[in-house]
């Protein structure tokens, strides 16, 4: 009897400890767990309505014979089906999905009426579709997973991002592409000798095929030089079969990365970030285009003409629409061939979620581009550091910046026209980082056909009001206080250009009507220490325009006075 009670207390100081070790780990865990601001107070955008709304791009562009590949955005209450009327010979559209494929050879501008149909109602929108020799005719919108997971990225992070854009309904609001940053590479190989994938993506095609199946689209990662910035393989190399001296000589780990964990000054890894004897840019543009991808992301600085077009060359040969993204910080004296040869570059550096990133990236870097920018041509002012991001560091964080930086933050990418690439983990989305993301009037902006950057109407060292001119006639006004206090900004219609009897003031960000301003009138706004007020204006009737093209007659503005 004895011997079988310390049995029984043996078993019950067991189940014990690892019951109060199972409750610690879990106390640890949630201790390191980092925390997510509630930032519920500062949501603005309302909610999207159960009846349809097709939020997809207006505009689309595919080369001749190239696969089309185009999903129908729509909010609303699911099941949803989806029409067309006017699709072209040889493109067909999943009624259930909304994703239109095929080929076209015959250059082009086709005229399709879209219908996204539930139990609610419907809703319709022009879609033109157009074949010639431009792609991204709107900026890119999706993901990257740098700032996210950084060089820890593995093809089931990237399939989990893809499935919560999904999930969280991104992909309704025209969220497409998922990119995958540095640290896919391993060795080179296959019938082309390209870079194949290291042990964390055991198959590319898979892949693909997954995404595309979502109605997604596929970027990858790629440079240059022998080796990219984390250490992996380049487009080019020092030997005519593309080995790497460096994992001769031990300098490289499991992932075919450049390592030298005792060396400070990371002399090694710089020494190798130089372009190599051999190229094999075709080969690995061939190999791209057999994988599926639909994005190239290609980094180094200083980017020069050269290498520029030889991957331009190389891309046009594979047969495949990718869109080609060059980074970082491209030099603007090469603005002219930049242009010709790519569809989006960097304008500046990496972003960090701090007011000084923001403020110098956006007011202070861009405008200079705006003659090269358009459909097809995308100055990028580099990803969104909202919600969760430090893929780069030991561990995530939420983004530093505080919510009136991050509405303007996205208004003014949106003004821009910039590509808009998430970089927080999407799976761990909060509502307010969600609501940022998945306001289709301001992704509308983004998104519009005329592709025209904004430009500063005004601008000092408090203020900054930028003016955006869209397909329909409509004028889309950001009022930024670059202050640390809070400021009254106003405007007149009149003195941006408007000489109509009346004009219609939309608040973007709430989706409302907030003035209906008479000819002479005024629209004044309270914006928030680095804040800002975001407008769609909707002249009453078609007087004529002042503005023409970019060019904004500069004229005398009143300044903003603070707040009493």
């Amino acid at each position: 009897m004895k011997q079988r009670l310390t049995i029984l207390l043996t078993i019950f100081l067991c189940v014990t400890a690892v019951a109060v070790g199972k409750n610690n780990k879990n106390v640890a865990e949630a201790l390191a767990a980092p925390q997510i601001p509630d930032y519920s107070a500062y949501i603005l955008t309302p909610p999207a309505p159960a009846t349809p709304r097709i939020n997809s791009a207006k505009v689309f562009g595919v080369r001749p014979n190239a696969e089309i590949l185009y999903t129908i955005a729509a909010t609303g209450e699911r099941p949803m089906t989806f029409s067309a009327e006017g699709l072209p010979e040889g493109v067909t559209l999943d009624s259930a999905t909304g994703q239109i494929t095929g080929r076209l050879s015959e250059r082009g501008t086709y005229k399709i009426t879209l219908t996204a149909t539930n139990s609610k109602g419907s809703n319709s929108r022009e879609l033109r579709l157009v074949v010639g020799d431009r792609i991204a005719l709107t900026p890119p919108m999706g993901w990257n997973s740098w700032n996210c997971w950084g060089p820890t990225v593995t093809q089931e992070k990237v399939l989990s991002s893809a499935r919560a854009m999904v999930e969280q309904g991104l992909n309704n609001y025209g969220w497409t592409y998922i990119n995958i940053d540095d640290g896919w590479q391993g060795k080179r190989g296959g019938e082309s000798n390209a870079i194949q994938p290291n042990y964390k993506f055991p198959d590319m095609k898979a892949l693909a095929d997954q995404l595309h199946a979502m109605g997604l689209k596929f970027g990858i990662y790629s440079g240059p030089w022998v080796s990219t910035y984390a250490g992996h393989a380049g487009t080019h190399s020092d030997t005519a079969d593309g080995t790497y001296p460096w994992i001769k000589e031990g300098w490289c780990d499991e992932q075919m990365r450049m390592t030298l964990p005792d060396d400070p000054s990371r002399f090694v890894r710089r020494y190798y970030r130089r372009h190599g004897e051999y190229s094999w840019a075709e080969q690995d543009a061939k190999q791209w285009a057999e994988w599926g991808v639909d994005y190239l992301k290609y980094d180094w600085k200083p980017n020069d003409v050269y290498f520029m077009r030889e991957m331009r060359e190389a891309l046009n040969k594979s047969g495949r629409d990718i869109v080609y993204s060059i980074s970082n910080t491209a030099p603007f004296a090469d603005a002219y061939a930049i242009r010709e040869l790519t569809e989006c570059w960097r304008t500046t550096g990496d972003i960090r979620d701090t007011w000084e990133s923001i403020k110098s990236i956006g007011f202070d870097q861009q405008d200079r581009w705006a003659a090269f920018h358009g459909p097809g041509h995308w100055g990028d002012a580099d990803m969104l550091v909202v919600g969760m991001v430090g893929g780069w560091k030991s561990t995530s964080y939420f983004s530093h910046l505080t919510p009136d930086e991050q509405y303007t933050h996205i208004s003014l990418w949106a003004l821009l026209a910039s590509p808009m690439l998430i970089g927080c983990d999407i799976a761990k989305l909060d509502d307010f980082t969600r609501s940022l993301l998945c306001n289709f009037e301001v992704n509308d902006i983004l998104q519009d056909p005329l592709g025209m950057r904004a430009m500063p109407f005004y601008r000092d060292e408090n203020h900054a009001v930028y003016v955006k001119l869209l397909e329909n006639g409509d004028l889309a006004v950001g009022l930024f206080n670059l202050s640390e206090q809070p400021l009254v900004i106003e405007f007149s219609p009149r003195d941006l250009g408007l000489w109509e009897k009346a004009v219609m003031v939309r608040d973007v960000w709430r989706q409302q009507y907030v003035s209906h301003i008479e000819l002479g009138s005024v629209h004044e706004a309270t914006v928030a220490p680095h804040g800002c007020a975001l407008y769609r204006l909707t002249p009453g009737n078609s007087g004529k325009r002042v503005m023409e093209n970019t060019h904004y007659r500069p004229i005398p503005h009143k300044a903003p006075r603070p707040v009493q």
